[in-house]
């Protein structure tokens, strides 16, 4: 008979070395995902993407990849710049053969903790939003079926896909990728989150004074809510409405004439780093973005009811920019 002290052994060799089908996937080393001051505490990752250090370099690779286009000009890092905020430096997207979008290319820092993404809403997750530029005729251009074959006639990418996920080369393993690196994409730690932390940190008076009318009298708060400093829901402010023909919004998903004009409330954070400002691009300074809503935004018969004048003075204006400002953080788990 074997001693029971060998078995005991084995049995705990057996543990250390996991499932004997473990696939490559499961064997994959987890991803140590660093949540900068101020966000919430736990990182939000679907059950059926756990975040993995191969892909997060996987995604990272693809980000910056000009293959996922049409005509291998752009990757999605040249709408997310990743020193501009991961937003765009221009007022509309500008894809394959410089053609122009309608709407801005929105910041990616802390999309993780979305609820919706684009500024209609129309992607339920971050796997879903990341394939949507590929197929756009007026983005990347490509088709995902099209950038497949180009990735599995590259060696790299073949052996990158199966030392991530078991089953390779796939459109849902795209997208994984792609979401695991975006969700990394962390900024926090700002100065006034050190100050609401009450670490020694000085703001200015003016920082002071934003801050309180921030959380007062000016009602930033109403919609910038939350760690993330959004309420991820959709408010008409009015802006473009002037414009036509009108982009109408969140009504474009929800076929909702109540959803005409709404659009997605953007994260404050780093913010002074994004410029132009709003859905639309139409704002080239955070100093016109306050003024804008100073005035009560543009009336249209489905402005939001809390959009009404906030009779603040030029100093007012001054110290919610400079509070603004303040809100760049440091960024977590990507490289500069």
């Amino acid at each position: 008979m074997v001693p029971i002290r060998l078995l005991i052994v084995a049995f705990f060799f057996w543990l250390l070395a996991g499932k004997p089908d473990a696939t490559a996937a499961d064997s994959n080393l987890k991803y140590s995902v660093v949540i900068p001051l101020g966000l919430e505490a736990t990182l939000p990752v679907p059950d059926d993407n756990p975040l993995t250090a191969k892909k997060v370099e996987l995604g990272r690779k693809l980000f910056s990849d000009p293959m996922l286009s049409k005509d291998r000009s752009l990757s999605c890092a040249s709408c997310h710049l990743p020193n501009h905020g991961f937003a765009a430096n221009q007022p509309v997207g500008s894809g394959i053969q410089q053609q122009k979008g309608h709407r801005n290319a929105p910041t990616l820092i802390n999309r993780a903790f979305g609820k919706v993404h684009f500024w209609d809403g129309r992607a339920a997750t971050l796997e879903e939003q990341a394939l949507q530029p590929i197929d756009n005729a007026l983005e990347l251009g490509a088709t995902v079926p099209v950038v497949l074959e180009r990735l599995r006639a590259d060696k790299d990418y073949s052996a990158g896909f199966a030392s991530a996920f078991a089953d390779g080369i796939t459109a849902t393993n795209l997208a994984r990728a792609i979401a695991s690196f975006e969700r990394t994409l962390l900024s926090g730690n700002s100065r006034i989150d050190q100050f609401h932390a009450a670490q020694t940190v000085d703001l200015s008076r003016e920082e002071r004074q934003g801050l309180w009318l921030f959380e007062s009298r000016a009602r930033c708060w109403q919609c910038h809510s939350g760690n993330n400093l959004s309420d991820e829901q959709f408010h008409n402010t009015g802006v473009s409405w002037r414009k036509k023909p009108h982009d109408f919004g969140r009504s474009e998903v929800t076929n909702k004439a109540s959803d005409r004009g709404r659009f997605k409330t953007p994260t404050l954070r780093d913010v002074d780093l994004t410029a132009p400002y709003m859905h639309d691009g139409s704002m080239a300074t955070l100093k016109e973005v306050v003024e804008f809503y100073n005035r009560g935004g543009n009336s249209n018969e489905h402005l939001d009811a809390q959009m009404k004048p906030l009779n603040l003075a030029p100093d007012d204006i001054a110290n919610l920019v400079a509070f603004l400002k303040a809100l760049t953080g440091q960024a977590a788990n990507s490289p500069e």
